[in-house]
């Protein structure tokens, strides 16, 4: 079975690693889906985020996850790319209140796609794109919250005075 894992990924965290390498394990081929959310502003483009992730993706040298970029309803998505469940990863309880309600909606759209919820791990529960985005604009360390091969782009974006 196939499975989809989108998000907006800006920028792609540790957290999301670890949440695709453990689908990659549970699933034949995993697609990461990086949503172009006209609503919100993005600091990095839909292809800059693909190819930050690819690049996460090749380092580890794993074969059965592909990215793609897609603007549209993420169960449109699972029927194109043939995706039986789609995967979310789950930090908190608050996540889960808002990603319960996600997934019933996509039930409502697809009711033959599932919603599989992976839990983060507790060292990567903290780590959020958000996060990752303030701690650089205020040349914080961000190594260990994003892949090593992402840090300099999105230094170069981020960091207001530089390293």
């Amino acid at each position: 079975m196939n499975a989809l894992l989108p998000g907006s990924f800006d920028p792609f965290t540790l957290g999301h690693v670890d949440i695709a390498l453990r689908a990659a394990n549970m699933f034949d081929r995993v697609t990461i889906a990086v949503l172009v959310n006209t609503a919100k502003k993005s600091v990095f483009t839909a292809d800059e985020r693909v190819a930050m992730i690819e690049a996460a993706i090749s380092e580890l040298g794993v074969s059965n996850i592909d990215v793609v970029s897609f603007a549209g309803l993420t169960a449109e998505l699972a029927y194109i790319k043939r995706c039986g469940v789609i995967v979310r990863g789950i930090r908190s309880a608050a996540d889960y209140e808002y990603e319960s309600a996600i997934a019933a909606v996509n039930a409502h759209l697809a009711e033959d796609i599932d919603t599989v919820f992976i839990p983060s791990r507790p060292e990567h529960s903290f780590i959020s794109s958000s996060v990752v985005r303030e701690i650089a604009a205020f040349n914080g360390d961000i190594k260990g919250l994003v892949p090593n091969v992402n840090i300099n782009s999105i230094e170069e974006r981020l960091c207001k005075h530089g390293k």
